[in-house]
């Protein structure tokens, strides 16, 4: 049975887990250096950072689970604008990750949808996210929902720089 709801501060374990897999899922194998990966997992995935993330009245977290197992994750972080603009009325898709097995049940769908009708309750008027550009199957899923390539910013793995580009959509 297929259950998504906000996550909690309990959640964190789960989430620090998920991340850490489905980013090396979705990314590791554009990653050379693998303790650069390592090191970014302890700084972005650890369990207290994620903790801290949840308790943060900025973000907003989603947990997915199909019979019990958790299997995605998703991170809204509220107020964030892509731009030097002053603007605070941007969110940002910061995270959707989908363990790979279950991607094929359409589910990131689910999620997205879920997300961008909560940016549309709480008022926003753009949402915005990165994709590394050789990403080439997230892209292809946030323009199906009509994101569009705004631009693009640097984006650090240890000292490496993967190119990200900027996708936002109207609200």
């Amino acid at each position: 049975m297929l259950e998504i709801r906000r996550a909690n501060s309990n959640d964190a374990t789960h989430i620090a887990l998920l991340g850490r897999i489905t980013y090396t899922e979705s990314h590791g194998n554009f990653i050379e250096d693998k303790q650069n990966l390592l090191d970014f997992y302890k700084k972005y995935y650890a369990v207290a950072q994620i903790k801290s993330e949840i308790n943060d009245e900025n973000n907003l977290f989603w947990i997915v689970f199909i019979d019990e197992l958790p299997i995605g994750f998703a991170k809204l972080s509220l107020n964030v604008n892509y731009a030097d603009s002053k603007d605070t009325n941007f969110c940002k898709l910061q995270r959707l990750y989908i363990l790979n097995d279950f991607i094929n049940l359409k589910i990131g769908s689910q999620l997205q949808d879920l997300i961008l009708q909560k940016a549309i309750d709480l008022q926003f008027k753009t949402i915005w996210l990165t994709a590394y550009y050789k990403n080439i199957k997230g892209i292809k899923f946030y323009q199906k929902y009509g994101f569009k390539e705004v631009g693009s910013i640097d984006f650090f793995v240890g000292e490496t720089n993967y190119e990200n580009l900027i996708f936002a959509k109207e609200l």
